[in-house]
This record gives C-alpha cells, sequence and structure tokens, in this order.
C-alpha cells in the first residue's frame, strides 16, 4: 500500500522559507515522477512543482517559479520542496504524489499545512 507523510509546514512571515519533506513508501518511486500540490481554502488542488525520476528534470507553476525548489532523494525515497521568499498567497495544505502524465496517484497523505502572515 502506497504511504506519503509529508512534513516540514508551519507558520512563517512573509518573505521567510520552509522546506518540506515527504517520505515515499512506493516501490516504483526511484523509477516515477513526484510532485508537490497544494489546496488552499475553497479553491481546487493544484500543482505546485514535479520532478523526474532522475531530479534531472524539473517544472514549476509559474507562481512558484524562482521561488521554489523541488528536489528528491532516490536512497532514501524522499522528495523536498524548498520554498523561498513565502507570501501569502502560498498559504494552503500541501502535498506530494506520483504523477503520471498530468495525473496524481490515488493516494493522498495528510499534507502539512503551510500559513504564510503578512
Amino acid at each position: 500500500q502506497v504511504q506519503l507523510v509529508e512534513s516540514g509546514g508551519g507558520l512563517v512571515q512573509a518573505g521567510g522559507s520552509l522546506r518540506l519533506s515527504c517520505a515515499a513508501s512506493l516501490h516504483t518511486f526511484s523509477t516515477s515522477t513526484m510532485a508537490w500540490f497544494r489546496q488552499a481554502p475553497g479553491k481546487e488542488r493544484e500543482l505546485v512543482a514535479a520532478i523526474n525520476w532522475s531530479g534531472g528534470r524539473t517544472t514549476y507553476a509559474d507562481s512558484v517559479k524562482g521561488r521554489f525548489t523541488i528536489s528528491r532523494d532516490n536512497a532514501k525515497n524522499a522528495v523536498y520542496l524548498q520554498m523561498n521568499s513565502l507570501k501569502p498567497e502560498d498559504t494552503a495544505v500541501y502535498y506530494c504524489n506520483v504523477l503520471v502524465g498530468i495525473t496524481p496517484g490515488d493516494y493522498w497523505g495528510q499534507g502539512t499545512q503551510v500559513t504564510v502572515s503578512s
């Protein structure tokens, strides 16, 4: 069974930084594209960043380009999201998941709350 455990969220002032971590129990992790998503109150879940199996290719939502960096460690089955220059509009619950094409996997973790105060 797939398990995704996100951590590292918290309350931070605008301009601050956070580093999110995701531990994935997924036997195909090292060959899977992984991604971070977020869902703000009253909004749909959106793709924030994705990284291919080797870490050699990354993509970002326009709203986070230049501020967020996704990375992974296949030896640890972990994926990370370094978030810098945070803005109040980054406030959301952040989730990691497998990405197959443009479709996330069926299983979701509990997410980690990020709150950015102005």
